[in-house]
C-alpha cells in the first residue's frame, strides 16, 4: 500500500527492534517495555510514523505503570490513541493509521469484561483492524500525507492503517507461539 515510503519506514523500525532484542533482553515490565520501544522508534524509525508511534507508546505505557491486568491493556490502547489524536490532529475516518487502531481498540474493550480471554479478544481486534485498513481504500483522506493527493489517485488502502493491522497481527502470532 502507498508509495513505498511507509513500508521502508516500518522495515527500518523492524530492523531496529530486531537489533535491540539481539543486543539485550527487552524490559519485562510492560510500561518500561513500551517506553523503551517509544524511544527506539523515535530515534530509529524516522518520519511522521516514528513520531506517531512514539507518542502512542509513551501514552500507552502510563496505564501500565502500576497495573498489568487485561483491562489495563485496553486502557493503554485508549491512552495511546488519545495522544495520537491530540498531537497528530487526525481522527477516525480520516484515512490514517487511526482507523485501524480505533477499530482494534473497540474490540479490545472486551478485555474490561470479567473472565476476558486475551487471545480471542486480540484475534477479534486484529480482524477489526484489518477490515478497517481495507475500508480506508474507499475513504477521502482528511489528514496525513494522503490528504495532499487527489482522491482519484488513492486506489489502495492507507499504508499506515495496513501497517498497524500487520503489527497487531504480528503481536497476536507472537503470543500464540
Amino acid at each position: 500500500a502507498g508509495d513505498g515510503d511507509c513500508g521502508h519506514t516500518h522495515a527500518r523500525a523492524a530492523r531496529a527492534i530486531q537489533e535491540w532484542v539481539r543486543a539485550r533482553p527487552p524490559p519485562a515490565a510492560p510500561a518500561q517495555l513500551l517506553s523503551s520501544l517509544a524511544d527506539l522508534l523515535l530515534e530509529k524509525m524516522g518520519g511522521s510514523s516514528g513520531v506517531l508511534y512514539g507518542l502512542f507508546l509513551t501514552a500507552a505505557s502510563q496505564p501500565l505503570l502500576n497495573r498489568n491486568d487485561l483491562p489495563a491493556w485496553a486502557d493503554a490502547m485508549d491512552s495511546g490513541i488519545e495522544a495520537m489524536q491530540r498531537y497528530g490532529g487526525a481522527a477516525p475516518g480520516d484515512r490514517t493509521m487511526l482507523d485501524s487502531l480505533c477499530a482494534a481498540a473497540q474490540a479490545l474493550h472486551a478485555l474490561r469484561s470479567p473472565n476476558a480471554d486475551l487471545l480471542p479478544v486480540l484475534a477479534a481486534a486484529v480482524q477489526s483492524a484489518e477490515a478497517a485498513a481495507e475500508a480506508t481504500r474507499h475513504m477521502e483522506a482528511g489528514a496525513g500525507r494522503a490528504s495532499y493527493i487527489s482522491s482519484s489517485q488513492l486506489l489502495q488502502p492507507d499504508p499506515g492503517a495496513v501497517a498497524v493491522a500487520a503489527v497487531l497481527r504480528a503481536v497476536l502470532e507472537g503470543l500464540r507461539s
